[in-house]
């Protein structure tokens, strides 16, 4: 098999494959197992639409697929809280993708953000790969080569159980294998809580091995005053090690912004989200939305979140990479060094075997402020 993403052009050559399905009516994907399970309708009637009550520290098993076969689409809902005080479920709950036989996965994180919603909170996303809309049905279209096997997490590591977790993987098992020059898709999550001041921050490093970088989802938070969009994107190529082969011109520039993405109303500075197919910004706030109490407000730091997808442009790398940003801000007394607290997903396509990811940080310390 040459290649795994289908476009219009492709929907009309006949393709060796066939389209299967796990979600919790049928865990498996056999063949004419769909939506056996009975409810108080009957047979084949809703009987089992969800996970129900995963209970805290477990690990659910979404998916546990035999190859060569691609997972094309994944669809996934549930509730962002489980009480007003245990409201960050989107952040406690962590995905995890394990290709073939590994034991180390080669996507590690938490549900939300994987999906470009960040904070604990899910926003709308309209972009080509990644899709969020009403309510909380988070999308994603990266297509997912796998040879041998292809077995996808979940860990719940919320306060309480996760009473109702709805999903769906739909992914093709091929008649053939694929060629040697298959890549196998990754993500990994990372924060600093407190960046230093004058040192860049780190998206991915440790990657080794040949292949192409697709994706950024950044998740910012900012604690100082004055704007904050002035740091650049680097990506260290293969041999690069002082300074970098791409180096952008500043924050909101690499997410196809300028300007700082606002607008001029009455006098006051305004924020304008947008989504696009390759780059956007769907999420600006500084309330908490979700919580009320009568004892204290809901003001928050000023939380953005951000994604650009090097989809027609992807970054080739043939032996090693690291991508980073700079927390450069800027006033009317000009350039300074900031601190902010930053969090991000990258998302790139290797040959394997992989590097081991850094440890994941506790569900306490994803949480946002």
């Amino acid at each position: 098999m040459k290649g795994t993403n289908m476009t219009l052009e492709s929907l009309t050559k006949i393709r060796h494959e066939s389209s299967r399905a796990v979600n919790a009516e049928n865990p498996t994907g056999e063949p004419g197992k769909g939506g056996i399970a009975a409810s108080e309708l009957g047979p084949s009637r809703k009987g089992s639409p969800c996970l129900r009550n995963i209970p805290v520290g477990a690990t659910a098993t979404l998916a546990d697929i035999t190859g060569p076969g691609c997972i094309r689409h994944i669809w996934i809902t549930v509730d962002e809280k489980t009480t007003d005080a245990d409201c960050f479920v989107l952040r406690d709950l962590v995905l995890r993708f394990y290709w073939d036989d590994e034991e180390e996965p080669s996507v590690e994180c938490p549900l939300g953000d994987f999906f470009c919603c960040g904070f604990g909170r899910a926003c709308l996303v309209n972009s080509m790969p990644v899709a969020v809309v009403p309510n909380r049905g988070f999308n994603m279209y990266f297509s997912m080569p796998f040879g041998a096997r292809a077995r996808i997490t979940l860990e719940n590591q919320h306060k309480n159980a996760i009473s109702a977790f709805f999903y769906q993987i739909d992914y093709t098992v091929n008649d053939e294998p694929f060629d040697d020059d298959i890549a196998y898709f990754h993500a990994q999550w990372r924060r600093q809580r407190l960046t230093e001041k004058g040192r860049d921050y780190v998206v991915l490093d440790g990657v080794k091995g040949e292949g192409h970088y697709v994706g950024t989802y950044l998740a910012l938070t900012t604690l100082e005053r004055y704007w904050w969009g002035e740091g650049e994107f680097k990506f260290y190529i293969d041999d690069d090690e002082e300074y970098p082969t791409i180096c952008g011109t500043g924050t909101e520039d690499y997410f196809g912004g300028s300007w700082s993405f606002a607008k001029q109303v009455n006098g006051k500075t305004v924020e304008q989200n947008y989504c696009t197919p390759y780059l956007g910004y769907p999420y600006y706030s500084s309330h908490d939305e979700l919580i009320h109490n009568d004892y204290h407000n809901d003001d928050c730091p000023p939380m953005r979140g951000f994604y650009r997808w090097h989809i027609p442009d992807p970054i080739r790398f043939r032996s090693n990479l690291k991508v980073t940003v700079q927390q450069i801000g800027v006033g009317h007394r000009g350039f300074f060094e900031r601190q902010d607290d930053v969090a991000s997903v990258a998302y790139w396509y290797q040959k394997g075997p992989h590097a081991p990811f850094p440890q994941l940080p506790s569900a306490e310390e994803r949480w946002p402020r």
